[in-house]
């Protein structure tokens, strides 16, 4: 019972919505990294690997045989480290992009909370808790007068 009760006030909280929102643009994100690496990042550094798709590159220990109809039969063993290379350029654009993005909502929530700075209206509630602090240091001060 309390289980289900839990559930309802994640719900409706919106965590559950926030997360279904983060994985739909995590997807079109994805998209968006697959074809920026795969048709932009790739090319020219094909290019510098002697033209070949970096996708495409490998260390074949043993050739795969083929029957006589052309069939595998046996696949043989073959390092396909293009396409590690390939997700680790995605990984450093996913990273870079992360991070530019968290930088700049840090740095807007920095000038949010700033209550001094002219350029960015304060919120309500850092208004409001800067008036309680305010006013709770001068009754400190004024009960260190009393006291002395």
């Amino acid at each position: 019972m309390k289980f289900i009760q839990e559930f309802k006030e994640f719900a409706v909280k919106g965590n559950m919505i926030d997360l279904a929102i983060g994985v739909v643009i995590g997807a079109a994100f994805n998209k968006i990294v697959d074809t920026l690496v795969k048709y932009v990042v790739t090319p020219p550094l094909g290019y510098l690997t002697s033209g070949s798709d970096i996708s495409d590159l490998k260390l074949v220990l043993r050739e795969p045989t083929l029957d006589a109809a052309g069939k595998v039969q046996d696949p043989g063993v073959v390092i396909e480290y293009g396409i590690f290379l390939e997700a680790c350029i995605d990984f450093l654009i996913i990273a870079l992009t992360i991070f530019l993005v968290v930088k700049a909502i840090n740095s807007l929530r920095r000038d949010a909370e700033d209550e001094k700075n002219p350029k960015v209206p304060t919120p309500k509630d850092i208004a409001l808790l800067a008036d309680i602090r305010d006013q709770m240091r001068e009754t400190n001060a004024l009960l260190k007068k009393q006291d002395q």
